[in-house]
């Protein structure tokens, strides 16, 4: 019984402290974020489809892992069935995106349709936000590969031309989502190449968090540091086209890593297209752009990858 109490004790002088620093960790394993998590067959529901100014839209409702996810189809005017791109997200909490977002515009106006939906957690979407941003994606890509398979039940949806396109934390999600679903493209912006810790370090360093470090000083650090969850096996397993888009100004993506990760992939015959923008932050899709020329040359390039062949 003594031992037992002077355990207990012991317990108690621990959490007491850790409380007075305030570094208690309320979840120390992270989230729940089966390495399982898989969405092949998901329960679908479609709203109907209405029409819109300039397009066509339908709502859907996916169940993934437990969780309904929501989401909103844009659908071309004209009849037939299209190719289509999912956006998927980046870090945080994010609801759909409306149809005004110009990319989206574009893609439509040509002939794209586009998914877009509540993350996890977040808007009309079941489920606990946001385990990416404790370095856990199963969950996420899960929701990905779910909303794939919703589309491709759609009589409007060419099944062989879906890609996937996103930005920064999408990075992460999007190539093993596209490697077990059959993605036909990636298009990304600002997404790392690297492991999540050497960005989420990367980060760090670079807003000066440790001091006024160079950029070899930074990179010494990197090379150094524990990778984290590493993209670079579903990297190496994608066989489609990948689009990436950097800005040298990012202060959160490691462009010079993620790059490297990328010309040693191209080396090896991966269909990679990079491409860089001088003094561009990390924003590249966002409204405004940190490159001008960014939105445009990803619906080109997307509409280049989705024509009929």
């Amino acid at each position: 019984m003594g031992r037992r109490v002077t355990i207990i004790a012991a317990v108690g002088v621990a959490l007491a402290l850790a409380l007075s620093a305030g570094v208690l960790l309320l979840k120390p394993f992270g989230p729940d974020d089966p390495d399982s998590a898989r969405c092949d067959n998901p329960p679908t529901n479609f709203g109907d489809v209405r029409n819109a100014p300039g397009h066509r839209e339908l709502e859907v409702r996916y169940t993934c892992e437990g969780a309904a996810q929501s989401a909103t189809i844009y659908l071309p005017l004209d009849e037939g069935q299209h190719p289509a791109v999912i956006w998927v997200h980046g870090a945080g909490e994010a609801t759909r995106i409306v149809y005004d977002y110009p990319v989206f515009t574009e893609l439509v106006r040509n002939g794209v349709a586009v998914l877009t939906y509540d993350k996890r957690g977040v808007g009309q979407s079941e489920g606990a936000c946001c385990p990416g941003d404790e370095g856990h994606f199963n969950l996420l890509t899960a929701d990905v590969e779910g909303a794939m398979v919703a589309l491709r039940s759609r009589p409007e949806i060419d099944g062989d031309r879906i890609g996937l396109m996103g930005a920064s934390q999408a990075g992460w999600i999007a190539p093993r989502a596209a490697v077990e679903k059959g993605a036909a493209f990636l298009a990304l912006a600002s997404a790392p190449t690297v492991g999540e810790r050497v960005a989420n370090l990367f980060e760090r360093l670079s807003s000066g968090a440790e001091g006024d470090l160079s950029p070899a000083e930074i990179a010494n650090r990197l090379s150094k540091a524990e990778k984290g969850f590493d993209p670079l096996p579903d990297l190496q397993r994608l066989e489609v086209p990948g689009l990436w888009m950097f800005g040298t100004a990012d202060d959160r993506t490691p462009v010079d890593e993620s790059k490297a990760v990328l010309d040693r992939l191209k080396a090896d015959g991966h269909d990679i297209t990079v491409v860089v923008y001088p003094d561009a932050g990390h924003g590249l899709l966002d409204t405004p752009p940190t490159a001008p020329d960014a939105p445009t040359d990803v619906v080109r390039w997307i509409l280049d990858h989705t024509a009929s062949r």
